[in-house]
């Protein structure tokens, strides 16, 4: 599946969850988080701009005037002279322990005029205890997993009929939706009785997009797994 792909699917899901959730309800910011973490496991580009009025009111990014960084007061003339998109933090790629620049939001960037953090990071945590972020916007997310998440994409997109989206996430099987670093850490029975589980077969049986999901590049034809009891009933909709 090419990193489009994962761009597409993930700003898809932010926009069909907005449009079907309270605008009050604080569990957005939450999957949000889940869906850009998600994203960050493939190679994909930066693709907050295409849906940043939606991460901003749904308090999952935040945005300020760049003076109102911690550190202006000491790198005004840094900050002043940011004439286009620049992520904050620095990179030594000498140093022992580099481990690349996966972590690169976590000082937030800079699109002039504005500051840029999005919630749970290392900026965000610094604007909080400065006091420019309170009550609620100075909560951590909550961790949520993905099949959570993903049950309630589905649900949203039964609503707009968008079967593409379903099958588009199904197909990513239990490996991806339920798994950890060996794998699915699960057995048929028990996923059977998940409710997030249950709830996402129910949509896709409803929706028939189990036909979607079975063409999906990056769905994982049982013959290939290794553990093909999970696969197969997977696939049994």
């Amino acid at each position: 599946m090419s990193m489009h792909e994962i761009e597409d699917l993930v700003a898809d899901s932010v926009q069909v969850l907005d449009g079907h959730t309270a605008p009050d309800d604080p569990g957005v910011r939450d999957w949000f988080t889940a869906l850009y973490a998600f994203q960050a496991e493939y190679d994909c580009s930066f693709t907050h701009f295409r849906v940043l009025d939606t991460l901003l009111r749904r308090r999952y990014t935040y945005r300020f005037p760049v003076d109102r960084h911690p550190d202006y007061p000491e790198r005004h003339a840094y900050f002043d002279a940011l004439a286009e998109f620049t992520g904050l933090r620095t990179f030594d790629e000498e140093a022992p322990g580099f481990e690349g620049y996966d972590s690169w939001l976590e000082d937030g960037y800079v699109d002039p005029p504005f500051l840029y953090c999005d919630a749970g990071t290392a900026l965000w945590r610094r604007m909080a205890a400065a006091g420019e972020l309170l009550g609620p916007d100075a909560e951590p997310p909550r961790r949520v997993r993905l099949i959570d998440v993903v049950r309630e994409i589905a649900v949203a997109a039964e609503k707009e009929g968008d079967r593409e989206l379903i099958g588009t996430w199904y197909a990513f099987g239990c490996e991806t939706l339920l798994g950890g670093p060996v794998g699915c850490p699960f057995d048929v029975d028990e996923l059977a009785e998940m409710p997030a589980v249950r709830d996402l077969r129910d949509v896709v049986r409803r929706t028939g997009a189990s036909a979607v999901a079975e063409r999906m590049p990056h769905a994982v034809p049982v013959e290939f797994t290794d553990r093909q009891d999970l696969a197969a009933w997977w696939w049994e909709i």
